[in-house]
């Protein structure tokens, strides 16, 4: 079985989305997301470009990865200068990562027009940039800008450019199709002459757009023609129309076409893996997103679902579970209920599909998702929902009300907002107060100072992210909305929920979420102890 390098592009090439901006944590996240599901290089972004991207590269020295190499990406030498005098590859050197990308110009046009360089200059930029970072231990991976537009119009040049990177010692040899335009004939024709051409002494890659709708498809000839790295992104979003869609790539390749592209295991991983980095990214997954998608393998009431309940193979082109999917029917009492049983029954071994809790569960969970609850990224309240549906929840402690406001003018530097509430744990009353750089950071901490005399371990809770999704955006200021509230305790990670009409509302039912998720773990790991 042919392998299949994949060259994840999310935090670089994705993050030139419309909307899209990631933090450092989300690029730590992004990465350890990436990792589990197994792909070989995860392009981390351009650590000369910007402080963000600095720091980044700097914190995932520490990360322990399983399978992916981080890779850092940047441009060949300018031309008036040399490389050890180029502030980017310095850069690129300092982020201490095994592989590095460097693009160059394939197109003759993009060297005399927009570099206004000599084509001969070109062609040593190139060939000195590899060979400089070749020399200081890095595995150059060659992206070849603009390589199909520069074929159809300078063929010879197009050509050189890809041996002046090869003289200078890279190893991977990436076809950019720059400016998503190329049809498939003219893709599989280029990139086999390539192979044909380079094969030999380098591997051969490909790298997409979509302005044409035909990432995907220019990928997958891509492969049939001798390419075996693929660059592209997760879920496809990007700089205009999007990147080659790698969800999507890697099923085709992997279910249908006989490559390998990631451990076979980790195939049924796809799934949670998008919808976590959707969550991460702040967008929704789009719902008809070929195999990933909440309804690739949804069915409507009538003959597909008795068809399907008959055979699935009559309406389905794979089994969903195969890509971490489910099969749901929809307006159907039974949508997701196998996938929820498993979940269950983390629990309580003992519920079956037959079990009244399970039906209780499924309208709880239809409910709320009518409301705009979305448990796919919300683990932590997912599995609060369930404790107490099944009889394993206890409340730590009972809120009387809360109150919460705001200064403007402010009153110290940092100080937005002050809050107030009264609580009851176990009939002892306690009334706090807290200030912070806003509403939800203020009631946050007065929360913390009226629990931590009865719960210590709260102290040791930190919110490490916060997301609010606005859910109906036609009702503008009533819109409600979504609040995402990722909490760590320094050892493990969890995620809640809140949705309301009132972003200080939905804040609060996520924060108690959290408090309450690392409660219970605290007991069942005394207990653990204690056996």
């Amino acid at each position: 079985m042919v392998h299949i390098d994949i060259l994840d592009s999310t935090l670089r090439d994705g993050s030139q989305g419309e909307g899209i901006s990631y933090s450092v944590q989300d690029k730590i996240h992004i990465v350890q997301a990436l990792d589990e599901l197994g792909v070989k290089f995860i392009e981390a972004g351009n650590p000369g470009s910007n402080p963000k991207d600095m720091e980044f590269f700097q914190r995932a020295k520490a990360l322990n990865l399983k399978t992916a190499r981080l890779v850092a990406f940047g441009s060949t030498r300018r031309k008036d200068s040399s490389c050890a005098e180029d502030a980017n590859l310095q850069s690129l050197l300092s982020a201490e990562t095994e592989d590095v990308v460097i693009f160059g110009k394939s197109w003759d046009f993009q060297v005399t027009d927009i570099l206004h360089a000599s084509l001969e200059e070109n062609l040593d930029m190139i060939h000195d940039t590899c060979e400089y970072l070749t020399r200081h231990g890095r595995n150059v991976i060659y992206d070849a800008e603009h390589f199909f537009t520069g074929i159809e119009k300078n063929k010879d040049y197009a050509l050189k450019t890809l041996q002046a990177a090869l003289d200078g010692g890279a190893s991977v040899l990436t076809l950019c199709e720059t400016k998503g335009g190329c049809m498939l004939d003219a893709c599989r024709n280029a990139v086999a002459e390539v192979v044909s051409n380079f094969g030999s002494g380098a591997v051969i890659g490909i790298h997409t757009h979509n302005d044409s709708g035909l990432a995907v498809a220019n990928t997958l000839v891509a492969v049939e023609a001798g390419a075996t790295h693929v660059q592209g992104v997760l879920l496809g979003f990007g700089e205009r129309t999007g990147n080659a869609n790698l969800s999507t790539i890697i099923s085709n390749l992997q279910i249908k076409m006989g490559y390998n592209c990631i451990p076979e295991d980790n195939l049924k991983n796809l799934t949670e893996v998008c919808k976590r980095i959707a969550e991460i990214t702040n967008i929704p997954l789009d719902s008809g997103m070929p195999y990933v998608g909440q309804n690739a393998f949804a069915h409507k009431a009538g003959m597909h679902i008795d068809a399907v309940l008959k055979n699935p193979v009559a309406y389905e082109h794979i089994s969903p579970e195969l890509v971490g999917n489910s099969r749901i029917f929809l307006m159907s009492e039974v949508a997701g209920r196998s996938m929820i049983i498993e979940k269950v029954r983390k629990f309580d071994s003992s519920i079956t599909k037959n079990s009244p809790v399970v039906a209780d569960i499924v309208k709880q969970i239809k409910d709320l998702e009518h409301q705009g609850y979305q448990f796919e990224g919300a683990d932590g309240s997912f599995e609060l929902l369930v404790r107490k549906a099944i009889g394993k929840y206890q409340p730590f402690f009972k809120l009387h009300y809360y109150k919460t406001s705001g200064e403007i003018p402010l009153l110290e530097d940092d100080l937005y907002a002050y809050a107030q509430l009264k609580i009851d744990v176990d009939g002892n009353i306690q009334i706090a107060a807290g200030e912070g750089n806003g509403p939800v950071n203020a009631l946050d901490n007065a929360l913390r100072s009226a629990l931590k005399a009865f719960y210590p371990s709260v102290e040791n809770i930190r919110l490490t992210d916060y997301k609010v999704r606005v859910l109906d955006e036609k009702s503008a200021t009533a819109s409600r909305v979504r609040v995402l509230i990722e909490s760590s305790d320094g050892s493990d990670s969890w995620t809640t929920i809140g949705v309301s009409c009132d972003v200080v509302q939905a804040s609060w039912l996520a924060l108690v979420d959290s408090i309450e998720y690392k409660l219970i773990k605290d007991i069942e790991r005394r207990y653990q102890r204690l056996i």
